[in-house]
């Protein structure tokens, strides 16, 4: 039972500091790629989804390259005297934010958007500073796809597997999440334990999906 709750405990802490890093990151990338002419738009937005279609062992696979010994970050970190990052909290957090960092950007790009460039027009014949009106106009009207952004975030860092057990292992009390604590369990043949675990992973995503249906339907209803 104690494993279980320290598996549930840091699934928990995981997915927030998740979802907050996510939330200061994808707010100005989607606003840039709804705004943008560049020639870059494409490659970054292609790179910005790649997580949607990339295999989770393969990224999971080249960040735990990139964090150990002898990788990029890895030798920055230990020359910073951080120590690598692989199988640590830390690891854990910047492979969740790269990983789920589509299921940030994508609610996010469309709802800024769909509100058209009216909006700011209006506000910079007022006067408005680029900043001011960003802050109190465009992300108002972004609200909807903020809170879609968060939920989604958040819900599929809860179910991360794959990237989280190659950059993180399933140490106890340390990158154990509620995902490997269920594979760990199913190894080791206690599917009493697993199945606790299992459901209540199930009955969390019925509501995640039942709480953006509902989100979509208020939305559809009060649009003219």
């Amino acid at each position: 039972m104690n494993e279980a709750l320290d598996a549930i405990r840091l699934t928990v802490v995981l997915a927030t500091s998740t979802t907050v890093v996510l939330l200061l990151l994808a707010t100005p990338l989607a606003w840039w790629l709804s705004q943008t002419g560049s020639r870059w738009r494409s490659p970054i937005s292609a790179l910005v989804t790649l997580p949607l279609v990339l295999p989770p062992s393969v990224l999971g696979f080249y960040l735990l390259v990139a964090m150990g010994p002898q990788g990029p970050l890895g030798q920055l970190t230990q020359a910073l005297g951080w120590g690598v990052l692989s199988f640590t909290f830390t690891g854990l957090l910047i492979g969740s934010v790269i990983f789920s960092l589509p299921f940030a950007v994508q609610p996010l790009q469309h709802a800024f958007e769909s509100m058209g460039a009216r909006p700011m027009e209006v506000a910079y014949t007022l006067r408005a500073s680029p900043l001011d009106a960003f802050f109190f106009v465009a992300l108002p009207l972004a609200r909807p796809g903020l809170i879609t952004a968060a939920i989604l975030s958040f819900s599929h860092t809860v179910g991360e597997f794959g990237v989280v057990l190659m950059i993180g292992g399933n140490i106890p009390g340390k990158t154990r999440v509620v995902s490997t604590q269920i594979y760990g369990h199913v190894e080791a043949m206690e599917y009493t334990q697993a199945h606790w675990l299992a459901g209540g992973m199930l009955v969390f995503s019925f509501v995640v999906l039942l709480a953006l249906a509902m989100m979509r339907n208020r939305s559809e209803r009060v649009m003219p």
